[in-house]
């Protein structure tokens, strides 16, 4: 027996979210203390029904935390700068450089990288003295063999999902209004 292919409106069959995952996202984005009831009340849907969608898309990885957006400026580091590694290859990939670099602070963020260097992180420091001890602790590693930085002078455009996740929206509904019949 072939199993049929899911409707369009589902998840599954349109990515990993629908027109209603949207709204959720996009309240708790806007609005990340609404909590279940409020975010129910809301959108005008059954608190269990949000509270379903939103355990679902925590077990995909969608929704990944539930933690508040902190500030490192705020905590006292103002100075962000990023860091292109050049890393040994060898043995371990890019394991060892990761574990070396999840053992400082003040190293926020790694990405595996296409291009000239292999590693980019985000660093943060209390000033431009501080942030040469985080340089000098990220480059003590023997499988970094080169670093190059860039300090951010102003965050122009932050860490944002609203527009991604509205896009989203509108697409799956101009998909919905596709398929209603006349």
């Amino acid at each position: 027996m072939t199993s049929q292919p899911s409707p369009p409106s589902t998840p599954t069959a349109r990515g990993p979210v629908d027109a209603l995952d949207c709204r959720i996202l996009l309240l708790l984005l806007r609005e990340p203390g609404v909590g279940v009831l409020g975010a129910s009340r809301r959108l005008g849907v059954a608190r269990g029904t949000v509270q379903a969608r939103i355990d679902r898309l925590q077990a995909r990885g969608v929704l990944r935390s539930m933690a508040p957006d902190v500030d490192p400026a705020a905590l006292g580091y103002p100075v962000t700068a990023f860091c292109t590694l050049e890393i040994r290859q060898g043995r371990g990939g890019h394991s060892p450089v990761v574990d070396h670099l999840a053992a400082i602070p003040e190293v926020l963020e790694a990405h595996t990288i296409t291009g000239s260097g292999d590693v980019l992180i985000r660093i943060v420091g209390r000033d431009n003295a501080d942030l040469q001890r985080v340089i000098d602790q990220v480059v003590d590693d023997t499988h970094v063999t080169r670093a190059s930085t860039v300090i951010s002078l102003a965050t122009r455009l932050d860490h944002r999902m609203v527009p991604l996740v509205e896009h989203l929206l509108e697409q799956r509904q101009q998909h919905q209004h596709q398929q209603t019949p006349p």
